[in-house]
């Protein structure tokens, strides 16, 4: 199977017919070592090429034995360029009697979002303004020398980061530390007890946030750059660790520092259910009420819902898409949910004990 100059034509591009496959035959490759997926009703083999995916091979292998069009699009923005790869893996396509997806999934729904992003493309929203992103660099400077400036004079005793799916999104993998969704029942029935996970909301005040976000979302990102040798990104974000513990340790010492970092829990978690795409995105999040403060505090990603549909947009065209996004999801009955930002905070440790007792109650009576 050829790799980056290494053309190995498929059977399409031999001459030969592609062979034809119907989900079950795809069901069966979605194991370690052996992974397909359906892109555009054409089926490919990423079983090897899997390791050298530029955005790792987990990422690409969560929609194994799935049909990854949506996927796809979300997150490449030069298509033509990426199908140059695609290509080589090509062992067939899906059969003519075969739905385009796998399971009852809603098809108008999935027509309609793939509609919507298409006007979204055309109304160039997936442009970035070079604009906006100077000024919110030099809104960055200009914010750090104010902040030294503070402290300088008032010192420094005041003090003022497939989505949701165990074992494919890091964020919700912080077990045994944390119990969310699903995972609450299975270590009730398992009689595992590390912490006391009845009291876990409580407890996340003390080593919630520098743990959720230090040792599983940040580490796993810096292996990553590690492994894939992103020399760039990694000295952006070594710049970025260098200036923040220059910044804060002198004032606050190492303990203080970590606790400035931030992270979230996100709303429904749970195993792996094989949604489409935006069924899969909303289920996943909702949003922060938008204000010009709000906007400006959270960095836009206060449009989560925006955020995890259209991954690759700029933040600054999330108000633009937002209303779109409404529409659809009023058309096929989904919640679009948005929330205070207070309120959305409480609903983090609402979940964190909601959770907590369900692994207490399994535990005790299973």
């Amino acid at each position: 199977m050829g790799g980056v100059g290494e053309p190995d034509w498929g059977p399409e591009q031999r001459g030969a017919p592609l062979p034809t496959f119907r989900w079950e035959q795809i069901r069966r490759h979605n194991l370690p070592g052996d992974k397909w997926l359906v892109i555009e009703r054409r089926v490919y083999d990423i079983s090897r090429w899997a390791q050298r995916h530029p955005g790792g091979s987990r990422l690409i292998g969560h929609h194994g034995a799935e049909d990854a069009t949506d996927a796809f699009h979300a997150f490449h923005q030069d298509l033509s360029f990426v199908r140059k790869f695609l290509q080589p893996l090509l062992i067939g396509e899906l059969a003519p009697e075969e739905p385009s997806q796998d399971g009852p999934q809603n098809t108008q729904l999935i027509e309609d979002f793939r509609a919507l992003r298409q006007a979204v493309e055309d109304m160039k929203l997936f442009e970035a303004k070079p604009t906006f992103f100077a000024l919110l660099l030099g809104h960055i400077l200009a914010m750090e020398v104010l902040a030294w400036l503070m402290i300088y004079m008032l010192g420094p005793g005041w003090h003022h980061a497939k989505p949701n799916i165990f074992h494919k999104d890091p964020d919700v993998t912080v077990a045994p530390v944390f119990l969310l969704g699903e995972s609450s029942v299975e270590y009730g029935k398992k009689k595992r007890r590390y912490l006391p996970y009845n009291h876990q909301h409580l407890y996340f005040f003390l080593i919630g946030p520098p743990l959720l976000t230090l040792v599983n979302f940040e580490v796993e990102n810096l292996a990553y750059m590690l492994v894939c040798m992103q020399w760039m990104d990694l000295l952006w974000a070594a710049s970025f660790y260098a200036r923040f513990l220059l910044s804060y340790i002198p004032f606050y010492g190492i303990p203080g520092a970590l606790l400035l970092f931030m992270n979230h829990i996100p709303r429904e978690i749970g195993h792996e259910k094989h949604r489409d795409w935006a069924s899969s995105q909303l289920a996943a999040t909702c949003n922060v009420e938008p204000s010009l403060f709000i906007d400006w505090f959270s960095g836009h990603l206060n449009f989560q819902i925006e955020h995890h549909l259209f991954p690759t947009m700029p933040r600054h065209n999330y108000r633009r898409v937002a209303p779109l996004v409404k529409a659809l999801c009023a058309k096929h009955g989904l919640n679009y949910e948005v929330k205070p930002f207070l309120t959305a905070l409480v609903d983090i440790i609402r979940s964190l004990k909601k959770s907590g007792n369900v692994w207490l109650e399994a535990y005790l009576h299973q």
